[in-house]
């Protein structure tokens, strides 16, 4: 079964959806997943805690159990984005050299772009090579939100 439910936060409303055994999604968006029932679940209410504390500046990293769907290769890049500490960024090249293929860089932004568990799986934290902050999910504002809380801006 599928689960889902909304929160308000700091950059908005977010979509949290969840199954019996993990979190599943997070999105910047209000939308109801295919067969899924509204349902704010006890793994949703420790997700929307931990979520609370994160923009509140009180949590660093997250203690949930993620379960992205994808392919093998975007699962080892929001694995590799989970290293990313709070507080820093990684390009993408960076990120293509952790998971050994350096030359993967575009293919590391295509799998960035979909991540399905925005903010816990920090996409957030990836930029350009020169230091710029590229596309995001969320809208660059977000992204800009989201590393000025990380960094104490």
């Amino acid at each position: 079964m599928i689960y889902w439910d909304t929160m308000e936060s700091r950059v908005g409303t977010l979509t949290i959806v969840c199954d019996e055994e993990a979190i599943t999604g997070l999105e910047f968006l209000i939308q109801e997943p295919i067969g899924g029932v509204r349902k704010r679940t006890p793994l949703m209410e420790q997700a929307v805690l931990q979520i609370e504390e994160y923009m509140d500046g009180k949590r660093r990293s997250f203690d949930l159990p993620l379960k992205p769907e994808g392919t093998e290769f975007q699962k080892k890049v929001w694995n590799a984005l989970l290293d990313i500490p709070y507080g820093e960024t990684r390009s993408y090249k960076d990120i293509a050299v952790s998971i050994d293929n350096p030359k993967a860089c575009r293919a590391v932004g295509m799998a960035n772009n979909r991540n399905p568990i925005a903010i816990i799986i920090p996409c957030h934290r990836v930029i350009g090579a020169n230091g710029s902050l590229v596309g995001y999910g969320g809208g660059l504002p977000i992204k800009i939100e989201l590393l000025n809380l990380e960094t104490g801006k």
